[in-house]
This record gives C-alpha cells, sequence and structure tokens, in this order.
C-alpha cells in the first residue's frame, strides 16, 4: 500500500469531531511480536503514564531490553507469570487520553493457547492492531510471502466479529534496515489475504514500538512512508455508533413491581437498550410470545423520558397487561427478531475440553438463558486457506459452523445485522465454564 493509497484511506475514514469519543481498540499478533511493547511506547511517547510507573518499570527485574533502555511491555504484562516468561497470558486493559481522544486498550495474548481471551477482548474492540514482525515472516526467493498462522486466526476473529477497523502494524522494522521494499512485499500479502477473508477497512503502517517510529512521532529514518503515525490514525478512525440505526431491541432484565403497600400496579420492564430507538406511543411486539404492546412510558432515576436510544439503562412501562419476564425480548413491531429453535452460527471453540455432541449445554443470549444441544459440526474453517471442510467434533480454538437445537425458542437476529442480538455463549452444564463464543447467522 503505498503513501497516496494510506492517506485516501484516512481521509475516507476520518471522523467528524462529533464522533471522535471513546475508542477502544486491541492489539493481537503472534508470540512476541510487540504487542506490549508497543502499548508501552504508546503511552510512554503519548505521555500516559505517571512517573512513580516509569520508575517502577525502571527497577522492574524481569529486565528484556539491552543497556538502559527501559522495559516498556511491563506497563501491561502486569501477571508475574508474564514477566518472567516474557509472554502475554492475560487481557491487560490500559486506559488513556490525547487531547483529540479518550482510548480503551486491551493488550491481548499472542499464543495460541490463549486465542480465547484474544477473543474476549475483541468482543467489545472498535479496532484492532495486527502485529506483524518482519523478522517472523517468510520472504521467498522468488516473491513468495508467508504470513504467521497466528496473523490469519486474528484476522479470521476480527472479520467474524465485526470489527471496524483493522490496522496492520509491520512492527521491528530496525531489524530489516526501515527496508521498504520488505514492508511493501508483507503489506501486499496481507491485503490479498484480507481480501480473500472480506476485511473492508484495513490500513497499514511501518513502525518500531522499540525505537518509537511511526508510533506517536514520525519516522526520519522511513522517509519513504508519507502516511500518518500509529497515533494520528488512532485519533482519527471513527466510532459513530450504527446500533443508533438499528431495529429497536430490549431484552428484559428485570420485572420492576411496586412493594405491595401501595394501591397502583406499577408494573415496569428494567434493561439496557441493545439497539434502535423507543419513543412513547410506539408499537411494539414481545417475543418469543408474539404479543402487541404499546410504550406508556419510559422511565430512568432523573424522571420520565419521551424518548430513548441504544445504550442507555431505562424501564419501559406499557399500557397492556401482559406476562412478560426476564428473557423476553421486547422489539420493534415493524421489525422484530426471527424466532429460533434452531441456531446455525460461526463459534470459537474456548474450552480445552472438545466438543461432545452427546453433552447437554446453556446456551446464553442475551439475559435468556435456555438449554441447548449441539446438533452437528457443520463445516471446520481452515485458518490458512479460508476453506470449509467436514469435521465431528472441536477442540480449543477451532472455528467452525455449528447447529445448536434450543430447549426453548429465542428471539435472535443474525450477528452481521445486530451484534447484541446476534450473539451467544455456550456454557458447560456440568462445570458451568464458557466453552464457545457464538454468532448467529441467519440465511
Amino acid at each position: 500500500m503505498n503513501a497516496a493509497a494510506t492517506q485516501a484511506q484516512l481521509a475516507q475514514t476520518a471522523a467528524p469531531s462529533h464522533e471522535r469519543g471513546l475508542l477502544r481498540f486491541i492489539t493481537a499478533g503472534s508470540v512476541d511480536d510487540g504487542k506490549s511493547t508497543l502499548i508501552g511506547r504508546l503511552l510512554f511517547d503519548s505521555k500516559g503514564i505517571f512517573a512513580d510507573q516509569l520508575d517502577a518499570i525502571s527497577r522492574a527485574k524481569h529486565k528484556r531490553t539491552v543497556g538502559d533502555t527501559v522495559d516498556l511491555s511491563l506497563l501491561t504484562d502486569g501477571l508475574e507469570a508474564e514477566r518472567e516468561q516474557g509472554i502475554t497470558i492475560d487481557v491487560a486493559y490500559r486506559y488513556f487520553a490525547t487531547p483529540k481522544r479518550k482510548f480503551i486498550i486491551a493488550d491481548t495474548p499472542g499464543h495460541e493457547q490463549y486465542t480465547r481471551n484474544m477473543v474476549t477482548g475483541a468482543s467489545t474492540a472498535d479496532a484492532v492492531i495486527i502485529l506483524v514482525d518482519v523478522s517472523k515472516v517468510k520472504l521467498g526467493e522468488d516473491g513468495s510471502v508467508e504470513l504467521l498462522t497466528q496473523t490469519k486466526r486474528h484476522s479470521t476473529i476480527a472479520h467474524l466479529l465485526q470489527i471496524q477497523h483493522v490496522i496492520v502494524a509491520v512492527n521491528k522494522m530496525d531489524l530489516v534496515d526501515y527496508d521498504q521494499t520488505v514492508y511493501d512485499r508483507i503489506v501486499g500479502a496481507y491485503q490479498q489475504f484480507a481480501q480473500q477473508l472480506g476485511l473492508q477497512d484495513v490500513h497499514a503502517i511501518p513502525l518500531s514500538a522499540l525505537a518509537g517510529d511511526n508510533v506517536v512521532e514520525a519516522s526520519a529514518r522511513m522517509p519513504w512512508y508519507q502516511g500518518p503515525t500509529l497515533i494520528t490514525l488512532l485519533e482519527s478512525l471513527s466510532v459513530y455508533e450504527d446500533a443508533h440505526e438499528e431495529a429497536f431491541r430490549f431484552p428484559v432484565q428485570l420485572v420492576a413491581r411496586h412493594n405491595g403497600h401501595e394501591a397502583n400496579d406499577f408494573r415496569g420492564y428494567m434493561g439496557r437498550i441493545e439497539a434502535g430507538k423507543v419513543a412513547r406511543g410506539d408499537k411494539l411486539v414481545v417475543l418469543p410470545s408474539g404479543q402487541s404492546a404499546t410504550v406508556k412510558d419510559i422511565q430512568t432515576l432523573d424522571g420520565s423520558l419521551e424518548s430513548a436510544s441504544a445504550g442507555q439503562s431505562v424501564t419501559i412501562l406499557l399500557d397492556e397487561y401482559l406476562d412478560i419476564s426476564r428473557g423476553d425480548l421486547l422489539a420493534s413491531a415493524a421489525q422484530p427478531s426471527t424466532i429460533l429453535k434452531t441456531v446455525n452460527a460461526d463459534v470459537c471453540w474456548l474450552s480445552e475440553e472438545p466438543l461432545d455432541l452427546r453433552r447437554k449445554y446453556w446456551l446464553k443470549h442475551t439475559t435468556k438463558q435456555v438449554a441447548a444441544r449441539v446438533a452437528k459440526v457443520d463445516t471446520l474453517l481452515d485458518i490458512n486457506t479460508q476453506e470449509r471442510r467436514p469435521a465431528e467434533t472441536l477442540k480449543l480454538n477451532d472455528i467452525a459452523r455449528i447447529s445448536v437445537n434450543v430447549q426453548q425458542p429465542i428471539a435472535a437476529d443474525a450477528y452481521q445485522a445486530i451484534r447484541a442480538t446476534g450473539a451467544f455463549i455456550l456454557i458447560d452444564e456440568v462445570s458451568h465454564q464458557t466453552v464457545a463464543a457464538g454468532m448467529i447467522r441467519i440465511d
């Protein structure tokens, strides 16, 4: 990707000022690609750490740098095991701000064993920085480029989770003397894979997290790159919340009644609006029962509202007396959800115990939890080739299309349409551990 293309992409996706609120992003890549060091460099160069934090990491015994250079990775590698082994195990969240925007960073593990931790961090992210270590990419003399499996795995997960923006950070450019040819070959190979995958908004940046090149300050050692620095790109990405434009979805968390000593028969339905907008007088449908309802009032701790939108926690009062309980869904009557007894979904298997089609699971969808059984594994996704092949079971970190039969119907949407009502988790009935994260597909 040349500088002109990068600047054109940046102009197309630059966020208007009213959209430049909080940006949630994650780092992803293989082991020792420099994810923690990159975040440490971002915090250090943007003045996002305190003096006592800098002093603490300067005196840390697990030092993985040469000479007097501060080991910035220690800012996120907080577990003792992480510092001893030099790897990230758990998801580490850090908060910082620039004059233009606030950020929440999730530093996710690179080892395949901890892919489930990466899925957790990615589930709420607006952007993902996929680090590519130039020293690990195999560059053939015939012009071929072989990307690491973890790069492909994390890119696939980013696509499945519908993360808006993908930033390819080609790291450790100092190890190849800032060679533009190496960078162009790697970016070209990734762009080809991204096109095959279906990723849309992809940006590429050459950098050195250790030396600070193109992280916050532009690098004088790469004059051939005329695009934005990483922090400039992060400040400009759009995070407009599409959920406001979607059909209304309100999973009921709690039915609120009066204390029994009052004459009025108050009945309110409490929860968080996951998508769309609602106003007094709106016609709704209660799912999965299909009963019709009319909004009488919308209440909060600050008083009554005429309308409310996605992200707000409210209590909705209806004109009708209906049988509604936790787990039911209030939806737009004009655009209701689909009622499913069999759920077809893409899942990432998160358990060290393989899938057993004979076992029972709990399916947790919004505020509803129902008994479920995996009917079959339709296809298993090959991370390298993106081809799907038949399979009978799933093991840790496998990504597959499966069919799940549920004991009670659920009201759901396709994940690509409405993320909140298109996602679910599977819970083992015996151990109560989360074994899979799923994204519903409705043909």
